[in-house]
């Protein structure tokens, strides 16, 4: 693509100014030059971008078709055409590592097959007669992407399956397809319902590799968060490259391998997950990070080149993050004193229903507490319950509940708590507080105070700036 461009570029030196800007145009509309952008299609936290009046500049301008990130409480911030069924190439290898990891020990001896070894693309370098535990195949799969290794583990894996079923394992075709079967297995039962997997490692030639294969960005996501629980897998992904040790004619071999995930040391707190290409799928790459205590999930699939799908994946996780922010959960410009002798936001007043007009003043319980959102989910409401008092109240009692909300879902729940102590009328204050409210009814007199919340909720994110 940029040799196109460039040899573009000198032609337009020897056309006339006005034609310059229209050649460059259609050399940028070509079919497979592909750019960042914003789509107004894109979902931001269930919404698009035009629904939501979500400015483009607010938005994640990524390259890739296909693309989602969530986080690993389910929270889906951005989704581009996330449930298209798409090929995914060498990210295949995930739900190999998933299902060998779920069905045999990591000590189970892995052996290259003649057909593993010669398989070819991207390989770990692995020779037929080769012997590793599963522990050292998961390296060689993961790390440079081999697919010899995806062939031997589903060889190795299918046959222990077959022989448990009582059947003929010595077919190795039969033994890879025992394997597949357990990886759509496995799919279904995780949920993702619009994948189907053809063989171990991803590879779509449908003269050599046929059958149906497909998946989803949303669909992978789910299976990426579901291997980031397993620490066998995250150990690999997370190094970038290392030693693979395998035996070769009977002599213990040493293998150098490289991560193929440029992300590793360049952006803090990324540990994997999988690289994939094929002509088909395109680039792609499937990515987890924790950084702030969060930890994000995200998945580019057919990316306009080998940067630009790393490129996506940074510019999805900046974007996160910066929209992430610590909400105040006291929002008051009023103050009170506690029992510590301490100055805390006065939250509310809350009515002490043993007399017609006192009420006791309420701070959080923790007043400093603050809840982390995403500012473009939406701003923040609150609901406040009040106890019944009657009595007296002593400071540090609990008076209510104060509740935040965003986007119809619970943030946060504190507890209002007195800040000072209030003692419940005598037997002579009681009379009176009765007589008042026998006569109210003609004397219009107050039988009780009125609670007041000061406590606000300002807007976190104004969606008309730019």
């Amino acid at each position: 693509m940029s040799l196109a461009l460039h040899t573009e570029s000198k032609a337009c030196r020897r056309l006339p100014a006005c034609l310059v800007a229209l050649v460059c145009a259609l050399a940028l509309s070509l079919p497979g030059a592909a750019w960042a952008d914003v789509r107004t299609s894109d979902l931001i936290a269930g919404q698009t971008v035009q629904d939501a009046g979500i400015p483009s500049s607010q938005c994640p301008s990524i390259a890739g078709d296909y693309a989602i990130v969530m986080d690993s409480d389910g929270n889906v911030y951005f989704e581009r055409d996330a449930d298209a069924q798409v090929h995914i190439a060498s990210i295949t290898k995930v739900m190999t590592a998933v299902v060998a990891l779920d069905s045999v020990p990591l000590d189970t001896q892995v052996t290259i097959s003649h057909y593993a070894a010669s398989i070819g693309e991207s390989t770990a370098s692995l020779k037929e007669g080769d012997t590793m535990p599963l522990s050292e195949a998961l390296k060689a799969l993961l790390w440079p992407s081999g697919n010899d290794a995806a062939e031997a583990i589903a060889e190795t894996v299918g046959a222990i399956m077959l022989k448990s079923e009582g059947q003929d394992s010595s077919d190795t075709t039969a033994c890879a397809a025992r394997f597949v079967q357990a990886m759509n297995d496995k799919a279904s039962e995780l949920g993702m319902t619009n994948t189907v997997y053809a063989n171990p490692h991803g590879l779509d030639d449908a003269a050599k590799y046929p059958g149906e294969m497909h998946s989803t960005a949303r669909d992978v996501a789910t299976l990426v968060a579901y291997a980031a629980q397993k620490s066998a897998i995250t150990d690999i992904t997370g190094t970038d490259g290392g030693i693979c040790t395998v035996t070769r004619s009977g002599q213990t071999t040493e293998l150098k391998l490289e991560s193929t995930d440029q992300l590793l040391g360049s952006y803090e707190g990324a540990f994997g997950i999988k690289t994939g290409f094929t002509d088909s799928a395109g680039e792609c790459f499937a990515g987890a990070v924790k950084k702030n205590g969060v930890t994000l999930y995200s998945v580019v699939l057919h990316s306009s080149s080998e940067k630009s799908r790393f490129t996506d994946t940074s510019t999805l996780w900046d974007w996160v993050y910066n929209h992430r922010i610590d909400y105040a959960l006291a929002q008051t410009d009023q103050t009170a004193t506690d029992e510590n002798g301490n100055e805390v936001p006065l939250v509310a007043e809350v009515s002490d229903g043993a007399w017609t007009d006192k009420t006791v003043k309420a701070t959080l319980a923790d007043p400093s507490a603050t809840v982390n959102v995403f500012d473009l989910h939406g701003n923040i409401s609150q609901s406040v319950e009040y106890r019944d008092l009657s009595g007296t109240v002593n400071a540090g009692d609990v008076v209510g509940t104060i509740t935040y909300y965003q986007h119809n879902e619970v943030v946060a729940t504190q507890d209002l708590v007195a800040t000072e102590t209030v003692q419940g009328p005598g037997v002579l204050d009681t009379i009176g507080i009765w007589w008042t409210r026998l006569t109210a009814g003609i004397t219009g007199a107050q039988t009780e105070a009125q609670s007041e919340l000061y406590n606000e909720t300002p807007l976190i994110n104004d969606r008309t700036q730019a």
